[in-house]
């Protein structure tokens, strides 16, 4: 009884102050830019990027610069003089330092090139994901079309039962029915508002379900647009499932992701194989110092040391040259880093098979779905043809007085049923070709929709 309340506040809410009605484009525009997993690929992006930037950085020079300023006191060496001395001496020193590799095994260029495809990688993960909230926010929206459209059919048979009931009275007072058959009216009656009802409880959790899958904070009020999507036949049909595929192979997101993965194990392989060749890296280094102890004049006495920028012109000095680093022996960690890497590239490669078979299975059991769906509709329009004429010829019955209430009943429950298994069988199919499509790599929804969304 309380969720009935709460569907019929609600509902009164709504027609008392009409909301935004959202578009199935609107849907996932919204899902795209709002969805967490979503943020969290653009969130792997950005530190694909910074790994990039980390790998381009490998093929830049080291510099460090370094000063030091230091007091000595007691017997010390005199560093200008080099005599034994009992004084309180300053001294400062700076230097600079340059390292670049040269040559490292080719490991620097391949792991810039494992950089780059990682980030492709990536950006492949994030449209992967693009792609499948998008197809779960089309699967939600068409069950709220589905679940509005059965909400009519009952609100439609709660009339067609009221004007019977109108009917059915005056019939009763001409004496064409027994006046029991009035009960069974009025009861069916009951029931129509009763399943009104519940149509308009399953409307509203599919309406939250939607707004909790676009992650809205208020979805109260949430509703869509009013839609009507007519069947027909699509021509996805008319592809055959091989055409699929073999347009699928080359359109599909989670097949580019697993070939690059691939060519990412191979380059790591490349960088393991780079640790078995010599290194060559070259070095510059610059120093100098200042002293502030006092040295001797000549005379025997002492005077001040030379000007700060003198010295440090004075004491300068540089080293330079190259480091040639060959390797002979590591515990086989390069080896069996190598054998590793092999391992990983043998399962990127099965990882890729599978994929593949995986999109081929699914593609061709979409289309069984989707074929099925289609013949399933046609049939259900054909029974449900057949059911309205033998509701017709039972309604015709009883108001002549040759059916009972309970007849008339019946066959109209049989028409609702029929009519609820249309609606699904429309929208099932409707799903179900929309999935076809997306292999097929028709967008779920205009590509202008998911411009500065994120999408590369």
């Amino acid at each position: 009884m309380s969720k009935i309340i709460a569907v019929i506040c609600l509902l009164s809410a709504n027609e008392a102050f009409p909301q935004k009605k959202w578009t199935l484009e609107e849907c996932v525009a919204y899902a795209i830019d709002n969805n967490v997993s979503i943020g969290q690929t653009e969130l792997d992006n950005k530190l694909a990027e910074i790994d990039k930037k980390d790998a381009f950085g490998s093929f830049l020079p080291n510099v460090n610069a370094n000063a030091s300023h230091s007091w000595n006191r007691g017997l010390n060496t005199n560093i200008t003089t080099g005599i034994l001395e009992n004084q309180t001496t300053q001294f400062t020193s700076m230097g600079a330092s340059l390292g670049i590799d040269l040559f490292k095994g080719m490991q620097n260029q391949n792991r810039f090139r494992k950089a780059k495809l990682a980030l492709i990688s990536s950006q492949y993960q994030h449209l992967k994901m693009e792609e499948d909230v998008a197809l779960n926010v089309v699967n939600a929206y068409l069950q709220v079309l589905f679940n509005k459209e059965a909400v009519k059919v009952q609100k439609q048979q709660f009339e067609t039962d009221s004007l019977q009931l109108v009917r059915s009275e005056v019939l009763v007072d001409a004496g064409m029915i027994p006046r029991g058959d009035l009960f069974d009216i009025k009861a069916t009656i009951a029931t129509d508002k009763q399943r009104i009802i519940e149509a308009q409880y399953a409307l509203l959790i599919s309406k939250m379900s939607l707004a909790q899958l676009l992650q809205m904070k208020e979805f109260k009020d949430f509703d869509i647009a009013d839609v009507a999507y007519e069947f027909q036949v699509n021509s996805i049909l008319l592809e055959g499932p091989e055409s699929i595929f073999g347009k699928a192979k080359n359109e599909r997101t989670e097949l580019k992701i697993a070939e690059n993965n691939v060519k990412i194990a191979e380059k790591e392989i490349e960088i393991a194989k780079g640790a078995y060749l010599p290194t060559l890296s070259g070095f510059y280094g610059f120093s100098s110092r200042v002293s502030y102890a006092k040295i001797p004049d000549g005379q025997g006495g002492l005077k001040n040391p030379p000007p700060f920028f003198e010295q440090f012109n004075l004491y300068k000095g540089h080293n330079f040259g190259f480091q040639l680093s060959i390797p002979i022996f590591n515990g086989f960690s390069t080896r069996n880093n190598v054998s590793r890497s092999k391992v990983n590239l043998d399962k990127s490669k099965l990882t890729l098979e599978q994929t593949e078979l995986d999109l081929e299975r699914n593609i061709y059991t979409a289309y069984s779905d989707a074929k099925g769906a289609l013949e399933t509709y046609m049939a259900t329009k054909e029974m449900l043809k057949a059911r309205e004429e033998a509701f017709r010829y039972t309604k015709e019955r009883y108001e002549n007085g040759m059916a009972t209430g309970f007849d008339y009943n019946q066959s109209q429950t049989l028409l609702v049923n029929i009519q609820s298994d249309l609606l699904r069988t429309k929208y099932d199919y409707l799903f179900r070709t929309k999935i076809l499509e997306f292999y097929f790599g028709i967008p779920i929804i205009k590509r202008e929709v998911l411009d500065g969304q994120g999408t590369d």
